[in-house]
Order: structure tokens, then sequence, then C-alpha cells
């Protein structure tokens, strides 16, 4: 079973940008479990990752990393097919969606704690639309904590809007949800503004591999 197949060109796969986003793989969930346990106080176990990646074929996971120094996409992919992704750089996050009908529902997102700050959460949230668009996604929807207001203020710069609420949704201390969710993904205002927001957004990280202007 597997989710998305993201082609060459996705856009987190450009060469000048210094990190990378691809699809997680079941070789990723070691990392994935360190993160899992510092971001969560309530973490998913690595088998439900794992069901996640070979049985679900409604998911689709992403992972963040550092490039590495090969510059050819085809050519890293062959050594870490070859080395069972050794090669690969450490993970800096995650993030994923299930597709019910057509909804995307980002079912997590996090950040390694060490490099939280630098827009890497936003570069996820943004590929994850991305992929939700390409596997016909019409709206993106998910649940946030009542108290993470870093968070909601992400998710707030990209459409989305307070839909809902639910009631003592998470087990560790019964705190509420949010439910928030995008306007159409295909509306032609929605579609522009994000256009310009993930371009900005390409163009900061982007600039971070330039030589400093003499």
């Amino acid at each position: 079973m597997s989710g998305l197949r993201l082609p060459d060109r996705f856009p987190f796969d450009d060469p000048e940008l210094p990190y990378l986003v691809e699809p997680m793989s079941v070789a990723d969930l070691r990392q994935v479990m360190a993160i899992e346990r510092t971001a969560f106080s309530s973490p998913w176990p690595a088998s439900a990752y794992h069901h996640e990646l070979t049985q679900n074929d409604l998911s689709t996971y992403l992972v963040l990393r550092q490039r590495e120094a090969q510059p050819n996409p085809g050519l890293r992919r062959l050594v870490g097919r070859r080395l069972g992704r050794a090669a690969a750089a450490p993970l800096l996050g995650y993030g994923g969606f299930w597709m019910i009908v057509d909804e995307a529902h980002i079912s997590t997102l996090a950040i390694d704690p060490e490099w939280r700050g630098r827009g890497l959460g936003e570069l996820l949230l943004v590929a994850l639309i991305e992929a939700a668009v390409q596997r016909g996604a019409r709206v993106a929807t998910l649940e946030v904590r009542v108290s993470n207001e870093v968070a909601q203020a992400l998710y707030r710069k990209h459409a989305f809007a307070l839909v809902g609420r639910r009631k003592a949704y998470y087990t560790d201390n019964r705190e509420d949800a949010l439910i928030m969710t995008t306007p159409r993904l295909d509306e032609p205002r929605f579609a522009a503004r994000y256009a310009a927001r993930k371009e900005r957004l390409l163009e900061r990280f982007r600039a971070q591999t330039r030589p400093p202007s003499v």
C-alpha cells in the first residue's frame, strides 16, 4: 500500500532550497518517533505510523530534512534505495493527512524542538496543502488545542478559519480542540493568496542558500 507519489518537481524538491520535503518511509520511523515523543503529550505509537505507511492508501505523510549534498535528485533517490536511506540527512519534522472523500484531514504536524522558530512548520504545512491539492482535496481541515495559540496563528495565516469545537478532545488533559478549515482549495481567491504566500516563504528559504552580495 502507498499514498501519494510526488512528482520529481514537487515544489519542495528545489535545489535552491536548503530543505527537502519528501514522502515518509518506514525507514524514517525511528527519527519520527524521537520527535513525536518530544512534541506531543500523547504521542502515537510507532505501530500507528507503520500502519499508515503500509496499510492506508488514504493517508499521505511527508518528512522534512536538510538538503543533502548530492545535487542530483535521481542520484539522491538511487543512493537512498541502495543504502536503505542511511545516507539521508536527519529529520527536522514531519506531517500528514488523511483523505476523507474530498477533504484532507491534517492528522499531525511536528518540528524537532531544536529547529522551531525558523519557519519549518509553515514549510511543512504548505507542503501538506500542496500534496492535498494533488490528491484532489477540495478543502483541508484539522484540530488544534485551544491552548496552542502559536499553531492557530500559523493556520490562520494560511486561511484556516474556526468552524467548530470538540469538547474534551485530548485524552491527556481533556482539553478542547478547535476545528479549523480552509475555504475551497480551488476557489480562485484562495488559490491566488495561497500561491503568493507559498512563493514568499520559498523565496525566504532560497535567500539562505545565496552567497552574500559584495
